[in-house]
């Protein structure tokens, strides 16, 4: 097989984003008929067909989505090794730095981490997005090379995914939150979230009698800790949620058996050589005694 050049792979890309070839062709400022050769010329290379063409556009292919994820990872390291280069000549840690993590994490542990990290590192440009940990969560981010890096829940319940490498930053023990002063609050309804979901609390919350199958579900922690605080309902929440719970609410240790999470980091084993991961990783291990 020939390899596919970078400039087919931004081709793919942004087919890809695009969702149509006549789209990312004036993205890309070339002609439609330039964008389907090279498309053709991409599927021949790797045989198989990348994108389903239909009237509506393009759409990726099973095959499609596993190339765009490699293409993305490709370029990615070929802007790294610019970076790295440089760096090595001057010292300097500089340009983007693409992070994925979910709401609490976001909130509650990069933002000290990225102080620090852009106080060293001035020339370094974070960028954070917010993914819901559910699914592939921040992990499928960094696989399909949309991230260098992810927050993400690990652990015995929730493993580094393969072709990953992570590690634990902060284990979360989970308590019982309520609202303040409320005389039987086990009687409230259970509120929760779809990301508080590890297997291992599921297993916990089963085993225990009193905790009944949660009646109301909201988006996220913030809205679970709003609905609590108004005397709505009570939660089995983690620590990092629970930063900054306004006095309306009551957080009851659950004692030694408590459920945890682990909450940690991932990254390709390529990126976790490179200067700027590797800077953050030791800022967010020294943000985590904070936490």
């Amino acid at each position: 097989m020939t390899d596919l050049a970078p400039h087919e792979l931004r081709v793919l890309l942004a087919v890809g984003s695009e969702c149509g070839f006549s789209a990312a062709a004036r993205a890309l400022g070339t002609s439609q008929s330039a964008v389907s050769h090279s498309v053709r010329t991409s599927e021949r290379k790797l045989g198989a067909v990348l994108f389903d063409r239909g009237r509506s556009g393009a759409t990726p292919t099973a095959a499609g989505e596993r190339a765009l994820a490699h293409a993305r990872r490709v370029l990615r390291l070929l802007e790294v090794m610019g970076a790295e280069v440089r760096g090595a000549e001057s010292g300097i840690v500089a340009g983007p730095l693409r992070i994925a993590a979910f709401r609490s994490a976001a909130l509650h542990l990069l933002p000290r981490a990225l102080e620090r990290l852009t106080a060293q590192h001035p020339d370094l440009v974070p960028e954070v997005r917010i993914v819901r940990e559910v699914g592939r969560g921040t992990a499928g981010e960094v696989l399909d090379g949309r991230a260098d890096l992810g927050i993400a829940t690990i652990g015995t319940s929730s493993p580094v995914p393969p072709r990953l490498v992570g590690g634990v930053l902060v284990e979360e023990a989970y308590a019982l939150v309520h609202p303040a002063g409320h005389a039987a609050p086990r009687s409230l309804p259970l509120v929760d979230w779809a990301e508080n979901c590890t297997s291992y609390t599921r297993r916990w919350w089963a085993e225990q009698e009193w905790l009944p199958a949660a009646t109301v579900e909201a988006l996220d922690d913030g809205a679970v800790l709003s609905m609590v605080s108004s005397g709505f309902g009570m939660a089995v929440m983690p620590e990092l949620s629970l930063i900054g719970a306004p006095p309306s609410v009551e957080i009851t240790d659950l004692g030694p058996e408590r459920p945890t999470r682990s909450v940690g980091y991932v990254t390709t084993p390529e990126l976790a050589k490179s200067l700027a991961v590797r800077a953050l990783i030791r800022e967010l291990r020294a943000a985590r005694q904070a936490v």
